[in-house]
């Protein structure tokens, strides 16, 4: 069985076609085959944009930025309706699609909700670092005062010493963690 050697597409060239090269910008799947001398010789001829136009090259070059797929700018050419989005639950940090973009307008972000050890620690009064020691001296500090024997059974403070024990309780367990 005899191997089939493809020629040089080159003319007057013998050598054996190994390397492949594009006949055209327009016809890039079909090729010459050349031998290495020759094809490195057209690679250096090669302008993929000989007889184009400024504006065509420029052109050409857009469309490569986005694979020659369509794009739009964000925010002018899409609403809310048409992609189907409840804009109270997108979080547009960043204004990225600015406020015209959304049918409904939205207002100020709401503040997170602190967590229960914060509530706890606005409870009780106490900053900085939270140690076991300092959490039950606060902690009887806030009894003395706030028990409802020492206040003549005011309501308020009964209420008060409530609260007192809940975020006790809340700042030990976290705590023991």
């Amino acid at each position: 069985m005899r191997e089939s050697v493809r020629h040089c597409d080159h003319p007057g060239c013998a050598g054996s076609g190994e390397h492949r090269a594009p006949k055209s910008r327009q016809a890039l799947n079909e090729y010459y085959w050349f031998c290495l001398d020759h094809v490195r010789a057209y690679n250096r001829a090669w302008d993929y944009c000989a007889g184009m136009s400024s504006a065509e090259i420029e052109k050409m070059v857009r469309a490569d930025v986005t694979w020659q797929r369509a794009s739009w700018p964000l925010g002018r050419l899409t609403s809310s309706r048409f992609f189907g989005i409840d804009p109270e639950r997108i979080k547009d940090h960043f204004g990225l699609f600015g406020e015209d973009f959304w049918i409904k307008k939205r207002g100020p972000h709401p503040a997170p909700k602190p967590s229960p050890e914060e509530n706890a620690r606005r409870v009780m009064e106490i900053k900085g670092p939270l140690t076991l020691t300092s959490l039950k001296a606060r902690y009887r500090e806030l009894c003395k005062r706030h028990h409802p024997d020492a206040n003549g059974g005011d309501k308020a403070s009964e209420e008060r010493f409530k609260e007192i024990g809940q975020a006790y309780r809340t700042l030990l367990a976290s705590l023991s963690y």
